[in-house]
């Protein structure tokens, strides 16, 4: 099945339509059992499209009402971590990775990553997908330099520190950092979170140490 996602700019101004077309582009090469592929991308009516896989299944944000226990967590981040570096390989950052953009497949239960809709690719002369001093992603799963909008800082990191931070959410119930928009941007970029197990002690260390590294 395939589902048909009509663009619309996502506020990034009269060109948005062209960026996220060719942002797509940029991910419509990769093909790993846990990224949903993109077939296609283009107009129909003047209307811009991307024609991705359809999921059958909730998001992670939708599982997270049933709260997940630590190995199940644990199993699930490690699949969406091994499909971000195959992206990373292929030379695509996702740069929007958190839980509503993760779909767990009705059937298997298997995590596929979704929405390369702020996804870069790694190559010279990309500059002009974002401007200096843009903020672009989600505050509270985003790396410090994502938060103060050095998009020339942005790398593979960036991706581990979101997964770190989906990762701190799934064990404790909350995200690393709470508050008004401006104050989690703010407390990314000078705060250390605080430690998994300060907030549900039975977390074993070793997935404490996993989820602070990689932020």
């Amino acid at each position: 099945p395939v589902c048909l996602h009509l663009l619309d700019g996502g506020g990034r101004g009269a060109t948005g339509d062209e960026i996220a077309a060719e942002e797509a582009r940029a991910a419509a090469k990769l093909r790993h059992p846990h990224i949903c592929p993109i077939y296609e991308v283009g107009h129909t009516r003047k209307q811009p499209f991307i024609a991705l896989g359809f999921i059958d299944g909730p998001t992670l944000r939708q599982r997270l009402a049933d709260k997940l226990n630590a190995r199940d967590a644990a199993q699930i981040m490690a699949k969406v971590a091994r499909a971000v570096h195959y992206a990373h390989d292929h030379g695509v950052i996702h740069r929007d990775i958190k839980p509503s953009n993760i779909m767990l497949e009705r059937e298997s239960g298997e995590p596929v990553l979704m929405d390369f809709g702020l996804a870069k690719q790694l190559a010279e002369g990309d500059s002009h997908v974002t401007k200096s001093g843009q903020v672009m992603g989600t505050p509270v799963y985003m790396a410090p330099e994502q938060a103060a909008g050095r998009h020339e800082a942005i790398g593979p990191q960036t991706d581990v520190y979101a997964l770190g931070a989906v990762l701190y959410e799934l064990l404790t119930g909350r995200p690393p950092f709470q508050g008004p928009t401006g104050e989690v941007i703010r407390r990314v970029q000078t705060d250390e979170p605080p430690p998994p197990r300060k907030l549900t002690p039975t977390i074993h260390r070793d997935l404490e140490t996993i989820c602070l590294k990689a932020m």
